[in-house]
């Protein structure tokens, strides 16, 4: 069992919410978008109904801080109900007290703020709720939106890996980005 119940969090735009089974359209939708899938690892682009619906089920019934696990939070527009994206909490194995994150956002959503407004939210619920030790986030380098949302927020770029991932016929380099507890404030 994990050691807190994740709850919503809102914003002036946004609400960080569980995932529900609506949701699995526009899930979809967003993450089999060509420009999204391109840095999403392996499978996104022939990702079909079936799997997102059993992918939105699975997180319904996730909790986070559970070791070698993530867990995804639907972003939504406050306004209209929309989900437009979506963050993840991968609680490391090797040290439940460090997490990594991720998020994905809707192109027609990315570049309005809306990413970086979810992000430092799920810091703070990291830090702050969960009280983990130090959160990491790893992008491809040629993954420019991610890379400035990532350093927008304060997030400090600790390492270079050069062609250490084999991601979709080809060695690529990432960057890893951390920010501890005590730096978060």
């Amino acid at each position: 069992m994990s050691d807190k119940k994740f709850n919503n969090i809102e914003t002036e735009r946004i609400i960080l919410r569980s995932f529900k089974e609506s949701d699995a359209e526009a899930f979809l939708k967003y993450r089999t978008d060509p420009t999204v899938a391109l840095y999403q690892g392996e499978g996104w682009e022939n990702f079909v109904l079936d799997q997102a619906v059993e992918f939105v089920k699975e997180q319904m019934n996730f909790e986070p801080g559970i070791p070698g696990t993530w867990f995804q939070i639907a972003i939504e527009l406050k306004n209209s109900g929309k989900q437009i994206g979506d963050c993840g909490i991968h609680t490391l194995s090797h040290d439940a007290n460090q997490v990594e994150i991720g998020f994905t956002l809707d192109p027609a959503y990315q570049n309005k703020g809306y990413g970086r407004e979810a992000v430092r939210c799920l810091l703070e619920y990291i830090f702050s709720v969960l009280n983990k030790h130090r959160v990491i986030a790893v992008t491809d380098v040629r993954n420019k939106n991610s890379i400035r949302l990532l350093e927008s927020i304060g997030m400090r770029r600790e390492g270079h890996f050069f062609k250490n991932a084999w991601y979709k016929g080809e060695y690529t380099d990432e960057y890893l980005f951390a920010k501890l507890k005590e730096e978060w404030k």
